[in-house]
């Protein structure tokens, strides 16, 4: 299992706090916004006396709050189309598991979602790295180079729409291209949906929404992030594909069921409608401008202002962005304080690459999203004097 690029430096972390640092964390997608009350209200008020197993599918409760989220945005799904994962984590495995047996493989588009790597250890699955180029936005490649890389052991490919890390949003031609090579090969298409309503510029599509796609799209999906939940673990796997979804009820039935309390405060959040989606969205893209002009600043820095989600995938002037990004911690201060980034190469399964980027969280409120990029700013040039090789 790879150590997480993610949280393997909080050890740095903590030590730097002991030594009286404040510390930054864009390493992390936890957002710093309040979960709405109403899941807290809904706890407090079960009733019941015994918490007992639930139904593996998931509570009737939870699962008829998402078909009307998803009717809302013009995705009507029957009742069996959903079942209730502990997060999005587990949807994802269930959905690799589902679809491969081991030594199988599945295409992904790097960068990605660091636990994808971990994920499909898990599960027996092998990645097929295809990748994408910060020049162009890490936009998908074209269709003959990503139908270069199917095997007769290819059953799927992997989607982040919006993306993590990279904060791309895919449009809707790329969406078709994935289209046509699910069906010309006859691949599944998993498709990680978890910022959905992430998106400053333009629109996307789900995948559910596309014609054809009927028996071969999966959605993964996250309550934590929509409603920063992300300790709740709430998610689901979506998909209209019965065979496919008796055998993720399977996998459902063997670990017993989901936690009952977590999805009766998610069933009164989602209830609740979208109120809460126009605000947020509109904070996020405010702390997305703070950090994308800060970067900008950084001489020799590279990235494209991203459209969705809540990260920028930076290439940074450093030689060696592990080093870099533990010195922070470890040697680096300005008036106590310091940043803590998540190291570009865990977000690859290609050897070698990612060694000068890393993926910054905007989770702060905007003017701490600038200080933190600034420290970013301050510790390069520091770094580079002091390992300077003449």
């Amino acid at each position: 299992m790879p150590a997480s690029p993610i949280r393997k430096l909080v050890p740095l972390g903590d030590a730097a706090k002991a030594r009286g640092n404040h510390v930054y964390h864009l390493n992390i997608g936890q957002p710093d916004i309040a979960t709405p009350p109403e899941f807290y209200d809904a706890v407090r008020a079960y009733q019941e006396k015994v918490i007992a197993y639930g139904n593996s599918q998931g509570i009737r409760l939870f699962i008829e709050s998402l078909q009307q989220y998803y009717a809302s945005i013009n995705i009507p799904l029957n009742y069996d189309d959903i079942v209730i994962t502990t997060g999005g984590s587990e949807a994802i495995m269930f959905a690799m598991m589902a679809i491969c047996e081991p030594g199988d493989e599945l295409i992904v588009f790097e960068p990605f979602y660091t636990n994808y790597n971990g994920f499909a250890i898990m599960s027996g699955v092998k990645l097929v790295p295809i990748a994408t180029q910060a020049e162009d936005g890490f936009h998908l490649p074209s269709q003959e180079e990503i139908e270069s890389h199917i095997s007769p052991r290819t059953r799927g490919m992997i989607i982040c729409n919006p993306n993590n890390p990279t904060g791309t949003v895919l449009d809707n031609a790329e969406l078709h291209m994935v289209r046509d090579i699910a069906l010309k090969h006859n691949l599944y298409v998993l498709s990680d949906e978890v910022y959905r309503e992430f998106v400053y510029e333009g629109e996307t599509q789900s995948v559910l929404d596309i014609e054809g796609l009927e028996e071969h799209a999966v959605v993964m999906d996250s309550l934590s992030k929509r409603y920063s939940l992300c300790g709740g673990r709430m998610g689901c796997v979506i998909s209209r594909n019965k065979k496919f979804m008796d055998v993720v009820l399977r996998f459902g039935q063997a670990r017993l069921c989901a936690a009952t309390l977590e999805q009766v405060g998610s069933a009164a959040l989602v209830a609740e409608g979208a109120k809460y989606f126009d605000p947020m969205i509109s904070e996020y893209r405010m702390r997305r401008d703070a950090t994308y002009e800060e970067l900008q600043k950084i001489p020799g820095m590279l990235c494209r202002k991203p459209s969705g989600a809540f990260y920028i995938m930076a290439h940074l002037p450093v030689d060696d962005i592990e080093a870099f990004s533990a010195w922070m911690l470890s040697d680096f201060s300005d008036n106590n304080e310091t940043t803590m980034l998540a190291p570009g190469p865990g977000f690859y399964a290609t050897p070698g690459r990612g060694g000068s980027e890393a993926r910054l969280a905007y989770v702060l409120n905007a003017p701490e999203c600038r200080r933190a990029v600034e420290l970013v700013a301050k510790g390069i040039e520091q770094y580079n004097s002091v390992n300077r090789k003449d």
